[in-house]
């Protein structure tokens, strides 16, 4: 039998992923990315132990260990800077047996891009249909059709792919949320932590990368199509007066600084409810276009990794594929669509934006022990990816 084709749709984290894991596994891979070059947006992305484990299972994890791991404390702050909870790296990574990482995404992006056969590529193609009703799929796309054992659909957010497999899906809705991200260069400031901010109905968070510069993000209740006329101007009045750096952050956020930094804004939205499954005969969705989640938990991109490990491996271990694929929405519809509902229920807590609802928030977060606040986390990040063949390595 021949090698075996895994056409993917989307160069996002979770189809590259996807496509190095598969092709270590001895899968011949082509990645359709709609867009004429791959690029991170300009965020930053915590790879969290789960992630991370699940890139050292198919050999990426050494290569993004690079530079400092988050330091410590993090925690939860309000505007006047009191902590309201906060817990060492150290601790995190005692308990998980690594640190997290936080990179650009630009950086992970051509990680995994440059982990891919050199012919797996295709930029400027689209995947605009899936037909899996014979044998094999036909996949047809912007620049022809192609024939695939399997699709993996890691088409974003608003997933064409998944609106032709499930068209009586509820869709995507509106988080109630909108958020503004950015990543500064560190030089000249004081070394940061990692830390989120809870005001009324409102966020800001700071997360240093590993390179040295600073992610920032900031949320705010917001309903859909809301768009301040001035972001750097919204900024400041929300978060203008909040406890240092977060002046200092804004301040070189500014169109005045010597070198304007890219502001990103958008609203957050959600998928709804689940698609009753991740799977038809040969196609899978994975990533946003499975499991559209609020960043709340910091496991959108984590999760993505999450299914194309477990995807690949599969794959290339059952070689029936619709059983494969059914395998993998049992091995992942549980688990995501709690960890969407779970991100969902801190978006609730952290929008609230009523003074006494707000004050008595606080109250909890600060009574809650520390070692609790731990354990609240195990069952996200203590995830361990498959057991990786032993021949593995002859396989790469």
């Amino acid at each position: 039998m021949g090698v075996r084709h895994a056409v993917v749709a989307g160069g996002g984290i979770g189809g590259l992923t996807a496509a190095v894991a598969l092709s270590r596994r001895g899968w011949r891979v082509t990645v359709c990315e709609r867009a004429s070059v791959l690029t991170g947006i300009g965020a930053g992305i915590v790879l969290a132990p789960n992630a991370l484990r699940a890139l050292d299972s198919i050999g990426l994890g050494p290569g993004l260990r690079v530079g400092e791991a988050l330091p410590g404390p993090i925690g939860l702050r309000t505007p006047d800077g009191t902590w309201l909870s906060r817990s060492d790296s150290g601790a995190l990574s005692a308990r998980h047996g690594t640190a997290a990482r936080a990179v650009h995404r630009g950086f992970l992006i051509d990680t995994l891009a440059a982990a891919l056969p050199s012919d797996a590529l295709r930029l400027g193609v689209s995947v605009t249909g899936v037909d899996d009703s014979g044998d094999g799929v036909s996949v047809r796309t912007s620049a022809g059709d192609l024939r695939a054992d399997v699709v993996l659909a890691a088409d974003g957010i608003r997933s064409a792919l998944r609106e032709q497999l499930f068209p009586g899906h509820g869709g995507l809705r509106h988080a109630g949320e909108a958020g503004w991200r950015a990543v500064l260069p560190g030089a000249g400031l004081p070394a940061q932590r990692a830390a989120e901010t809870w005001g009324r109905g409102e966020r800001f968070g700071i997360v240093p990368l590993a390179d040295g510069r600073i992610y920032v993000y900031a949320t705010a209740v917001s309903g859909p199509g809301t768009r301040p006329a001035d972001h750097h101007a919204e900024l400041i009045r929300r978060f203008g007066a909040w406890h240092d750096p977060i002046p200092a952050l804004l301040d070189r956020l500014s169109r005045r600084a010597p070198d304007p930094v890219d502001l990103l804004h958008h609203h957050f939205h959600e998928l709804a409810s689940p698609p009753p499954r991740f799977h038809t005969r040969g196609v899978a969705l994975l990533g946003d276009a499975a499991h559209a989640m609020t960043p709340n938990l910091g496991q959108g991109g984590c999760q993505a990794i999450e299914d194309a490990v477990v995807a690949a491996h599969l794959l290339a271990s059952i070689h029936d594929t619709p059983a494969a694929l059914a395998a993998y929405t049992k091995a992942r519809h549980r688990r995501t669509t709690r960890i969407s509902r779970r991100s969902r229920r801190v978006g609730q807590l952290a929008r609230l934006s009523h003074p006494l609802a707000a004050s008595i928030r606080d109250l909890a977060v600060r009574a809650t022990p520390r070692a609790l606040s731990l354990r609240a986390l195990d069952t996200v990040l203590g995830w361990q990816p498959p057991l990786v063949p032993a021949d593995f390595k002859e396989q790469r």
